[in-house]
């Protein structure tokens, strides 16, 4: 490598670097919110462009708790999953809109919600961080030079710098479109994956709601079924006892009646004969 590319690789290296939380720097205690501003502040400071800049205000937090990109917090509080969130947040805005940066950090809240996931997760993707911040300087590097090649800076600086600039808008609009997209398919395939959820719910309790109305028919049948023996029992002991309650009751009463008009009438015929005599 020759004396202008070392250079170029060093003028590029000082401009391209970047403040990183290390997973290590991640505070064990919670935070109230100026304390959340103040650490922010402090780890990302060489990543502002003036000195006026802040890196994340009281503002942009209630902002992003509005929008559900990170949880409330607890008792005016800030756990650690609360910064490693904010951090996410301050990277993803220069790049993605609110909208789908709450698309992309969804999926994170709810199946990796806890400490321990949330903790592993950041630290994975530190260590994917540290070899690609090469690949992004080589990939600048070769943009830098075939620029150099096509507009000489020691001739004309200006076009120089503006068809540099122009090619890194190019790699990372190429890149921001390439993100939409990855994240209208994680929206898809969640989506998708609710609806199939639903249904599987629905079809569950429709089964459930079929069984019970099938218990409750075999007990009204049972019921029934065991009600109706007692009720021709009754039936029948009623018309027999009604019967022979009946006749017994009525037959001595007639026989008495049938007596007493006898005994008149053999009265009445010996009268007659003491009368004729």
């Amino acid at each position: 490598m020759d004396d202008e590319q070392r250079e170029l690789k060093k003028k590029l290296r000082s401009k391209l670097r970047l403040d990183f939380i290390l997973p290590e720097d991640l505070p064990e205690i919670e935070l109230y919110m100026d304390q959340v501003t103040r650490y922010m502040d402090q780890y990302l400071e060489k990543n502002k462009r003036s000195e006026d800049d802040k890196v994340l205000t009281k503002t942009m937090i209630n902002n992003y708790t509005r929008n559900h990109l990170v949880p409330p917090p607890e008792k005016k509080r800030y756990s650690r999953e609360h910064l490693i969130l904010l951090i996410y947040i301050y990277y993803l805005k220069n790049v993605l809109s609110i909208s789908d940066i709450q698309k992309l950090l969804e999926p994170l809240q709810e199946e990796f919600a806890t400490p321990e996931k949330m903790t592993r997760i950041y630290e994975d993707i530190y260590e994917l961080e540290k070899p690609w911040y090469f690949t992004i300087e080589q990939s600048t590097l070769k943009a830098a030079s075939l620029v150099e090649k096509k507009f000489p800076e020691s001739e004309e600086a200006d076009l120089n710098k503006l068809a540099f600039i122009y090619l890194l808008a190019y790699d990372m609009f190429s890149k921001k479109r390439l993100i939409e997209t990855l994240i209208d398919e994680m929206t898809q395939e969640s989506e998708e994956k609710k609806a199939l959820e639903a249904e599987r719910q629905k079809k569950a309790k429709a089964r459930e709601k079929a069984k019970k109305q099938k218990l409750k028919a075999r007990k009204t049948a049972a019921g029934k079924a065991a009600g109706r023996p007692a009720a021709k029992a009754g039936a029948k002991t009623g018309v027999k006892t009604g019967a022979k309650s009946g006749v017994k009751k009525s037959a001595p009463v007639k026989k008495t009646a049938a007596k007493a008009a006898d005994v008149k009438t053999i009265t009445k015929n010996q009268n007659n004969k003491s009368e004729d005599k």
